[in-house]
């Protein structure tokens, strides 16, 4: 007969085993931070992951996301709009995928508060969204589009 401590044992490789096997959903990458600091990014599909030595650190999504955003012009009217936004580089975009939300409306925000930003509305969203590419860019993020109404429009 075997013993319980082969049985015990023989579950917890059972149990490490089926931990290992991930399955990424399509459209996303999974950043991995390993125990001694290094990152590694997986993409969709069933992956297999090192438990005791990785940990999903940010599940980022390359689909695009949608953000709120409002505040006052320099003329003093309010806005409000949404800006659409997409992770196209996942490396760059990992240092800052926790804080993308509050970089972009506070740097929308700033620009459009700025005296020489445009007045037409067209010409202020295509120039907003050169604005911030430029910015954003860099850091493996791009913005796709902007709407942009006055605050008091429904």
């Amino acid at each position: 007969m075997s013993s319980p401590v082969l049985w015990i044992m023989l579950c917890m490789l059972i149990a490490l085993a089926i931990a290992s096997v991930r399955r990424i959903p399509e459209g996303q990458v999974y950043s991995l931070r390993r125990v001694d600091g290094q990152t590694r990014f997986v993409g969709a599909g069933t992956r297999f992951l090192l438990p005791l030595l990785e940990r999903v650190s940010h599940k980022i999504s390359l689909t695009g996301s949608a953000l709120a955003i409002d505040g006052m012009r320099a003329a003093g009217e309010p806005w409000r709009g949404a800006l659409y936004f997409q992770v196209v580089d996942p490396a760059r975009a990992d240092r800052i995928i926790e804080s993308v939300d509050g970089l972009l409306r506070e740097s929308a925000r700033a620009l459009l508060a700025r005296v020489d930003a445009p007045a037409d509305a067209a010409e202020c969203r295509h120039w907003l969204k050169q604005t911030l590419n430029a910015e954003v860019r860099e850091r493996g993020l791009l913005v796709t589009r902007i709407e942009l109404r006055p605050a008091d429009a429904a």
